[in-house]
Formats: structure tokens, sequence, C-alpha cells
């Protein structure tokens, strides 16, 4: 080990030097050595405390170069020496003393010096050969500099070049997904206009409906309707708002309607449909729940019976702008004591509208009795149109103001004069 005393930075900077080159170290490398130790001994040595330079030869491991150790130590320092954001990363033992350990670069067929060569605190080159060195140094800085920046602009522009496929990948794969999303919100939508039956034509009565659903891409739903002419001429409407949304709701409400419609053909009672529409359904789909509102309509006198089953109850707005609810007892399909309580019986006059929904319409805010009192109001400003218009138009109205999006069916009925029969 060498070590060696120095008073002044001029002095201390041509030994490091000295030292990097007898040790072959390049040229960048130096430089960065020459600075930290410099930094480091600044405050000592401007205080007029000296410092000691000491340099050892350290072998590596079997795979590992050569290292050069040097070290920096103040033995009159007041306080630790300053190591922090120095060029080349230093260790330190937190009192007065700094180490470097630096790669030695091997070359073939020759040897390594003695780390003593070069450490001697008189000698000192002169003016013109510190600025070669220096510049030397800041040529080797920039040119690593220069380096680093064309490195950094490549990687850039690749960075920039895979975002860019990226993102364009990400927009085709978006595109495709919507297109993907369309055509099965249609293929959906077919599929429930398939299942939802289109108004009938009876002398007498005017009939439209309105249906959307929660989400636009995805248009399957429990709400559903039904309506066919019995036997006797009367008019039978089921409306249904089954548990759940997509496709197994839908399921579940077409289970329902199949089963009131066959029931109803079959002659059986209108109050008692309910009741044994959860008989059939609940030993096939147990987990099924639903709320069911029945209709029988005779076109020819008006007179109207209502089974419900847990339902939001029909509005009737009369002719003359009157309008009330039609509030019937009873519990869905699923739940406990299935079953219409009563039949309500009323008569539907010449210019009277029946409206039948689910609660998607009404249940816009959390106040049900509000979406009630609203709904009557968007009835009454709609009602002078065209009937197969009042539907939607009471629907659009009813959702300017939404809590949540949920699935919306509207049904309306009005009666008129019979068309005279021609003799």
């Amino acid at each position: 080990m060498n070590r060696s005393y120095f008073h002044a930075l001029p002095q201390l900077r041509d030994a490091v030097r000295r030292v990097a080159d007898a040790h072959r170290l390049p040229v960048d490398v130096r430089a960065r050595l020459v600075l930290s130790v410099a930094d480091a001994a600044a405050d000592e040595l401007g205080s007029g405390r000296p410092v000691e330079l000491s340099t050892a030869h350290e072998d590596g491991s079997h795979d590992d170069s050569p290292v050069l150790a040097i070290a920096l130590s103040a033995p009159q320092a007041r306080r630790p020496l300053r190591v922090g954001d120095l060029p080349l990363p230093a260790l330190t033992n937190g009192t007065d003393s700094v180490v470097w350990r630096v790669p030695v670069p091997q070359t073939a067929g020759s040897s390594v010096p003695s780390p003593s060569a070069g450490i001697d605190p008189t000698a000192e080159r002169s003016s013109r050969a510190e600025s070669q060195a220096i510049n030397e140094e800041l040529r080797a800085i920039i040119a690593r500099t220069d380096a680093l920046t064309a490195e950094y602009r490549r990687l850039k522009h690749e960075l920039a070049e895979t975002n860019g496929g990226v993102l364009a990948l990400y927009v085709q794969l978006e595109e495709r997904d919507e297109q993907l999303r369309k055509a099965h919100g249609k293929m959906l939508r077919d599929l429930e206009d398939a299942l939802r039956p289109q108004p009938m034509e009876i002398d007498g009565l005017e009939l439209a409906v309105h249906y959307a659903p929660a989400e636009a891409n995805a248009p399957t739903g429990g709400d559903l309707y039904d309506w066919f002419a019995l036997p006797d001429g009367n008019l039978h409407i089921t409306v249904v708002d089954a548990l759940g949304h997509g496709v197994g709701s839908t399921r579940s409400a077409l289970n329902v309607t199949h089963a009131v419609r066959t029931l109803a053909l079959e002659g059986h009672p209108l109050q008692s449909i309910l009741e044994r529409t959860h008989e059939i359904l609940m030993p096939l789909a147990p987990e099924l729940m639903a709320t069911v509102l029945l209709a029988r309509l005779d076109p020819a006198t008006g007179k109207l019976q209502l089974a419900n089953g847990s339902h939001p109850p029909a509005l009737m707005l009369r002719a003359d702008g009157t309008a009330e609810y039609l509030e019937v007892r009873g519990r869905g399909i699923g739940f406990p004591l299935p079953g219409s309580e009563e039949l309500l019986h009323t008569e539907i006059h010449p210019g009277d509208v029946l409206i039948l929904y689910t609660d998607g319409l009404t249940e816009s805010r959390r106040d049900p009795c509000e979406g009630e009192l609203r709904l009557i109001a968007a009835a009454r400003r709609h009602a002078g149109g065209a009937l197969a218009e009042l539907p939607s138009a009471i629907a659009a109205e009813m959702h300017t103001v939404m809590l949540h999006p949920d699935d919306t069916l509207a049904l309306a009925i009005r009666r008129s004069t019979p068309t005279a029969a021609v003799g």
C-alpha cells in the first residue's frame, strides 16, 4: 500500500490522474475519480488541513478483474468527509475515511503496475499537461454523454414505435369489440322482438307498447308482456317483471308468460292463474321470482278485470283527465303465499287510456310515490297525441330523472267506439 499526504487540490488531482494512468483506467472513469476525490477533499484542504491518499491492489475472484482501491482520509477532520452525489460513488466508514474500488482492465501479455507508481506529493504536472489531461477527460465525458444521448434517442424512438403499434392494436381491438357488441346486441334485439308480440288489431281498441333495456348492447331482460284473444273474444294481457337482468331473467319471464297463456286458454279463472303458475314453475325453477299483472278486457263492453302479484298498479287515465291507480293486493311468482287476493272489476269507457308498466318506468328516484305522481302528469301531457307514440313519449319524459338504469316496459290501451257492422 502506498500512502501520501496532500495540502493542495492541484497536487491531489495530479496524483489521482497518475494512479489512474498507471492502472490504465478508462479516461471517463479517471475523470469521475478525479472529480470525486477532489470534491471529498475540498472542505479539508480549503480549511488548511491535510488529507491522505492511499492505494492498494486487490485481487478479484477467478472470474473478476483485479480491483484498485483508492482511499482518502482526513486525520484532522472535524466532521465526516462529504460523499453525497459524487460522480463516482464511494464507500465510507462514517468518520474520516472514504474508499473507491475500481475494476482494473487487463491487457493480454502485460502486467499491472504496482499501486505505488505515481503518487508523489511533490511532483506536479506542468500547466500544459494539466490542461491536456482535463481536455482529454472532458472529451471522454462528452463522447460518453453523446453515446448515451444517442442510445436514449434510439430507445425513445423504438419505444414510440412500439407504443404506436400497441395503440393501433388497442384501437383495432376496441373497434372489433364494439362491432361484436353491436352484432351481439342486434342479435339479441332480433330475438327479443321475436318474443314480444306486435300490437293486435282489435275492433274498438288501440294498443301500443314501448320497451327499452337497461343497457343498449345487452337488450335482454326480465320485463316481458303477452297479449292474445281468448275464444270468447276477450283480450288477455300479461305483464311480467322477472328478477335479474340478461338472458336468465328473460328465460324466467318467458316461462311465466307461457304458463299463464296455457292456463288462460284452458279456461282457468283469472284469479287462480297466478297461484297455479307458481305451482307449475317452482319445481322446474325454484329460484324464479317475478311480479305479474294480469288484465282481461272485453272490447265490446269495456269491462276490465285485473289480478296482481306484487306488480306496480295499472294507471287508468279517463277521457276527462282524471286519473287513478287500480290497486289490487297479491303476491308474485316465487313469493310466499303467491296469487291475487281478489279481482278488481272496472270499465274502460271510450277515450279512456289504460297504462300497464314495469317498475323501471316509475322508480327513477328512491321515492316510488313521486314516480307515480310524475307518471300521471306525463300521461296527461301526452294523452292527446297518437296512442302509438304514447308509451315512448311517457318513458322519455320519465327517464329525464333516473337514479339507475333499469329495463322499462310500458303498454297503453285506449278504447274507441267500435266500428258499426255493415248490414
